[in-house]
């Protein structure tokens, strides 16, 4: 589970990502990212920031929570490797719900290295 500090929650926070951050599409998921400045890490927890948009497009409620549920599970993998100042939003699309959680992890571990933000798109192990 991902903890409460690591995980976007204002509005606010979510607009600013993905209209001012940098995004990479992947099949099954887009991934915005932005670094925060100084100042706001002063103020904010240190470490990375990771929220979902899984809309309705995905499926009934119950397919959109298990979605969420794993891209979660996939971020709190991800705390240590992406920057302390950066905030991360994954938008899941439509084939997100049909998608294996392995496909999930490498596509968001992808968009993640493209942007920057990791070293390698491949799962460490």
């Amino acid at each position: 589970m991902l903890p409460e500090p690591y995980r976007l929650r204002r509005r606010a926070d979510f607009s600013e990502t993905v209209r001012r951050g940098r995004r990479q599409g992947r099949r099954d998921l887009v991934v915005h990212a932005i670094e925060r400045e100084q100042a706001e890490l002063v103020v904010s927890f240190g470490g990375p920031r990771f929220g979902f948009v899984v809309s309705k497009a995905v499926g009934p409620a119950v397919i959109r929570h298990r979605v969420a549920r794993r891209l979660r599970h996939i971020c709190a993998t991800l705390v240590d490797e992406v920057p302390a100042g950066a905030d991360v939003v994954v938008r899941a699309l439509p084939g997100a719900a049909s998608a294996s959680s392995h496909e999930l992890d490498r596509q968001v571990r992808s968009g993640l290295a493209r942007l920057g933000l990791v070293e390698t798109a491949r799962r460490p192990g």
